[in-house]
């Protein structure tokens, strides 16, 4: 029997009746990543250690009677921008590639209270930038599906961590995409929250009004069951709900004759929108229309400028983040600097990699004087016309259907050296961001080179319950 195969609902089940110990599941964890991480390099860090503690300790709760937590003994690994005490957060960067936080993310901690047993960090684009997680200046991520192709990023170590069946859950972080993209590349689900549905706090930020943590699982029920865990109010992060959302992880039957459900004709237009990955969609749409719901054309016309207005808002709030790593107040330090500026400008040099670079002097430049007003603030004016386009069209729909990516994962190398291919990457998924709207990423189907296909549903904020709901009751429909 392979332990590794079960989902996490199953192992939480099964470690609580006593048919596995939490230190057998976990030892099959790590002895799948042993044999096979070498091939996907989906981590960047395993604390073997940590987790059998963990292990023990949760068989000794369910051996004396008491209470393991939803997810006692179930292998969880998190994204390395997330911050574990005393365990490397590198963020895939020469800047931080030994830095060891002396404290935890919120969610870290919610994880643990859980029960989860957190084998490891995983590899990312560096600081989140990217959409393939070559940028990574670690080392590079496979996709299991096949190795000559890319993960997807910039969460690339998580998905590819659950797609191996290394790990049942994963966390990842959202800032454009970062997680339902490298979903759809890999097969299998990632969910971006509402924004504020769960703290920031622990996670380095990229695009601090943008960024959000989220889970990633082989199915809806598990994904559900990490995000109620993870979510819910924390005083240390000011853009936090006061109030946790309810009904994360109830997936309540859906009426599928009440459902409506909207196709944004601006998602299903654009030029570079791969033939078979809009077929498999539509299949998937038809899917709801077979089982009684209605489907509806929508317009997003503001939609069209959401690349543009994300990647003026992402790297003006990238450059400000990242300033603090200048070798004195956080970060790697060159050598024999000269001065305080030589220091400064050396130790960004060799600490930060060629996409961050690019992204802070983009960044940099539209909150210049002279270019703020001409691009930053009306960014910010058309991200605000973004979000009604997505509220108006929630007063005729209840779910909005589309695909996730423009086209099934692409080989690695094939982008790398065309920056702007590579960040059409997220067309689909960036304006989700800039509206602050929950969106998931479910397998759809195959393209004929085998990799698979993501369907993308989006709902009204704050809607996190009906959208998972919708995403499980699609899972049923086969």
């Amino acid at each position: 029997m392979d332990i590794t195969k079960f989902t996490a609902i199953e192992l939480a089940e099964k470690i609580k009746s006593k048919e596995f110990t939490a230190r057998e599941v976990t030892e099959a964890s790590l002895a799948l990543i042993d044999a096979k991480d070498n091939e996907i390099g989906a981590f960047l860090s395993i604390d073997r250690e940590g987790a059998l503690a963990a292990a023990a300790e949760i068989d000794r709760k369910i051996s004396a009677g008491e209470d393991a937590g939803v997810l006692g003994g179930v292998p969880v690994a998190v994204k390395d921008n997330i911050c574990i005490e005393d365990m490397t957060t590198t963020c895939a960067s020469k800047m931080l590639e030994n830095y060891r936080p002396p404290y935890s993310a919120h969610v870290v901690d919610k994880l643990r209270a859980a029960g989860a047993v957190i084998i490891g960090k995983t590899n990312l684009d560096e600081f989140a930038m990217g959409s393939s997680t070559e940028n990574s200046a670690l080392k590079k991520t496979a996709n299991p599906r096949n190795t000559a192709y890319v993960p997807g990023g910039s969460s690339g170590g998580s998905a590819a961590a659950v797609a191996a069946g290394f790990v049942p859950l994963a966390l990842g972080s959202d800032t454009g995409g970062s997680i339902r993209q490298p979903a759809s590349y890999c097969g299998v689900v990632g969910m971006k929250p509402t924004y504020g549905v769960v703290s920031r706090y622990g996670l380095v930020a990229f695009g601090s009004s943008l960024d959000q943590i989220g889970p990633f699982a082989r199915n809806t029920k598990d994904a559900a069951l990490l995000l109620d865990v993870i979510a819910g109010p924390d005083q240390r992060d000011s853009n936090c709900a006061p109030e946790k959302l309810t009904g994360l992880n109830e997936l309540n039957d859906i009426d599928y004759s009440g459902l409506k459900i909207g196709l944004p004709k601006e998602y299903f237009e654009t030029e570079g929108l791969d033939s078979q990955v809009r077929q498999k969609v539509e299949a998937a749409i038809e899917k709801f229309k077979t089982a009684g719901a209605e489907i509806r054309e929508i317009h997003l016309p503001m939609i069209k400028y959401a690349v543009p207005t994300y990647y003026i808002v992402a790297t003006a709030e990238a450059s400000s983040n990242l300033s603090r790593f200048d070798g004195a107040h956080y970060g790697h330090r060159c050598g024999d600097a000269t001065d305080i500026i030589d220091m400064f400008s050396r130790s960004r040099e060799e600490g930060f990699g060629e996409e961050v670079k690019r992204r802070i002097m983009l960044g940099t430049y539209v909150l210049s004087a002279g270019y703020y007003d001409a691009y930053y603030l009306r960014a910010l004016k058309v991200r605000t016309k973004i979000a009604d386009d997505f509220a108006n069209a929630f007063k005729e729909v209840d779910i909005i259907a589309a695909p996730v990516a423009p086209s099934t994962a692409f080989k690695t190398g094939e982008k790398t050296n065309d920056p702007l291919a590579m960040y059409l990457s997220d067309i689909y998924t960036i304006s989700v961001n800039l509206a602050g709207l929950p969106g998931i990423s479910l397998p759809c189907g195959e393209a004929d080179n085998g990799m698979p296909v993501g369907l993308q549903l989006i709902s009204a904020m704050n809607q996190d319950a009906k959208l998972l709901a919708v995403s499980a009751g699609f899972e049923e429909l086969g």
